[in-house]
């Protein structure tokens, strides 16, 4: 949010400035904390901002791919972007890149053993033990890793989790960022970017799912008598989202016999069900996240959703 109202004023000052015919200084700031996308459409608005994209490492230190890079990102063409931080990359985010493969990976691992966060969510072209691999390489320097996200790697078990939890805490600076350790809620992860993933005092964003045992990212709830239930209780409620659905708006536990219908077909709890506004014509509502689904009503106070708006020739 804050890069995307940075971008903005900052593309403001251009056009202001563009009878002078140079950028305004604030764009060339704004170059170093933005995704790839935005990064290379910048070097299309004018030969100063192309020549800052093209010629200064500063802007390649953080490569953070995301849609819809992501769906046609390959091995080569990452690999052609990674060189050009001349083995200075520190952070290197690939968020669902699924033609990325282990050797893609460990060809830029190779070329810049510096990476202190590697994010790679969703690559499902990745195996575990390229991970490691990769992992084992950038360990191998003093300072080391210090994030590493690997949500939806396949067939990710528990014996490859003991590896790279061993090559992890060989550096002592994670150990300190451990210890801060807070409460993983759903419907903050939902909303968390990547790239801050350590403000939770988070290394690694997976862990043994203590109902199902597989490798995934493990929820805390809000509710305070699964708080007093404690963490190895075989009562308790937290685990993956896969052994027990959460609220999208508060992030606590929902019971099957407590779910209730939205538009959005997300999940809610009761309290948060009745505190959102409600469909004129169906009764549901939807999450915060698909407000979008949510179109004024013609004529009377409140909204339909796009479905019954779909449905109702009386309304445009």
């Amino acid at each position: 949010m804050e890069i995307a109202k940075s971008m903005e004023l900052a593309t403001l000052s251009h056009k202001q400035s563009s009878f002078a015919g140079t950028s305004h200084e604030a764009l060339f700031l704004v170059l170093a904390y933005l995704p790839l996308f935005e990064l290379l459409s910048m070097s299309e608005v004018c030969r100063s901002l192309r020549d800052a994209v093209e010629k200064d490492v500063l802007p390649w230190l953080n490569i953070i791919v995301e849609r819809p890079l992501s769906l046609r990102l390959s091995d080569e063409i990452l690999m052609k972007i990674a060189s050009k931080a001349n083995g200075r990359l520190r952070t290197l985010v690939l968020m669902y890149c699924a033609k990325i493969t282990d050797d893609g990976l460990q060809g830029v691992i190779d070329q810049n053993p510096l990476i202190s966060k590697l994010h790679i969510p969703g690559c499902t072209g990745l195996t575990p033990d390229g991970v490691i691999r990769a992992l084992q390489k950038l360990s191998d320097f003093q300072d080391g890793l210090k994030s590493l996200w690997i949500n939806g790697i396949a067939n990710m078990k528990k014996e490859h989790l003991e590896r790279l939890q061993f090559y992890l805490q060989t550096n002592q600076k994670l150990q300190q960022i451990q210890q801060k350790r807070r409460p993983l809620l759903y419907h903050n992860y939902r909303r968390l970017q990547a790239y801050r993933w350590e403000e939770l005092g988070r290394v690694i964003d997976v862990e043994l799912c203590p109902k199902c045992n597989e490798v995934r990212v493990v929820f805390d709830c809000p509710r305070e008598e699964c708080k007093r239930k404690g963490e190895n209780s075989m009562t308790g409620c937290r685990m993956c989202m896969f052994c027990i659905p959460r609220c999208e708006e508060c992030g606590k536990c929902v019971e099957t016999g407590d779910l209730e219908e939205t538009v959005c077909a997300d999940t809610l709890c009761p309290d948060c069900w009745i505190q959102l506004p409600k469909c004129n014509f169906c009764n549901k509502p939807c999450c915060t996240q698909h407000a979008n689904m949510q179109i004024a009503s013609t004529g009377s106070i409140g909204w339909i959703c796009s479905v019954c708006h779909d449905k109702s020739d009386d309304f445009e």
